[in-house]
């Protein structure tokens, strides 16, 4: 089986992966996932730039290169209601704008199971909570009453880092269990061995980097998702991922929580 990945670009210079410009530039830019479907964690190696090239909103150390025919941009007509109200989604063009009230889903029409997918997300208020749900399986959509979430999904959280000082005002804890970088936890009735570094508890893959940008300002999301196993790259960084992912096929969901948030340019490519 054999897999094929966007072109990536290193601070600006485009990389074309062909055999020969690979082998004279000296990098391992994707493991083969022969492995990965054989249940072993797959490892790409991608360059790093040097540390002082901090990513900002639109410059990233690592671009995903969306140009190709098989990348498919979704948008409202890609989407149903799940349980939240015809005026929680407002969609313009490649973007759509969420109230956040009722807590809930937008899914996907269609199903996925090998995938990957990037996005831009931000925060309209501090300390918003959101994510997608990636595969979701049809049961836990079923019947899913207002101000619910699906009891099945992986998580790739959307958190702003004023949630962090919300929580531990309201709660009196400390607020060690999650972070606002990129966390990858299975819900519910899902099953996930997350990568590591580890929450306290064991259930979530924390990232091993710190690169999400605060409210107001947009993030890219880049994930891929093949054989169970699930990484994600936030503003251009590896940061969070797992494996062994049960069900590892499903709806695609945008997650409505509590606060305003917006995604655009959503864009999906179906792997073998």
């Amino acid at each position: 089986m054999s897999f094929h990945f966007p072109r990536l670009t290193f601070q600006g210079e485009a990389i074309v992966r062909t055999p020969r410009s690979l082998a004279s530039l000296g990098l391992l830019v994707a493991a083969c996932l022969c492995s990965a479907a054989a249940g072993q964690e797959s490892k790409p190696q991608v360059a790093t730039p040097p540390s002082s090239a901090a990513p900002t909103a639109g410059s990233y150390p690592v671009f995903i290169d969306t140009t190709g025919s098989d990348w498919v941009t979704v948008g409202k007509e890609d989407f149903v209601k799940a349980n939240c109200n015809e005026d929680t989604w407002v969609w313009d063009g490649n973007q759509v704008h969420c109230t956040g009230l009722p807590v809930g889903v937008l899914r996907s029409k269609k199903k996925y199971k090998n995938l990957e997918f990037v996005g831009s997300w931000r925060h309209l208020s501090e300390g918003g909570n959101s994510g997608f749900f990636l595969w979701t399986p049809e049961q836990a959509l079923e019947k899913l009453p207002p101000n619910a979430l699906p009891n099945a999904g992986i998580e790739v959280q959307v958190l702003d880092h004023g949630y962090t000082a919300q929580f531990e005002k309201s709660s009196g804890k400390k607020a060690d269990w999650f972070s606002t970088n990129g966390d990858i936890f299975p819900v519910g009735k899902s099953k996930l061995k997350p990568f590591a570094p580890l929450s306290p508890d064991g259930s979530r893959s924390f990232p091993k980097s710190k690169h999400s940008l605060g409210s107001p300002q947009w993030n890219h999301y880049y994930v891929r998702a093949i054989n169970g196993e699930v990484r994600l790259w936030v503003n251009g960084h590896e940061v969070s991922g797992g494996k062994e992912a049960d069900p590892a096929e499903g709806y695609l969901c945008l997650e409505s929580e509590g606060a305003p948030v917006e995604f655009k340019d959503i864009k999906i490519r179906e792997l073998p």
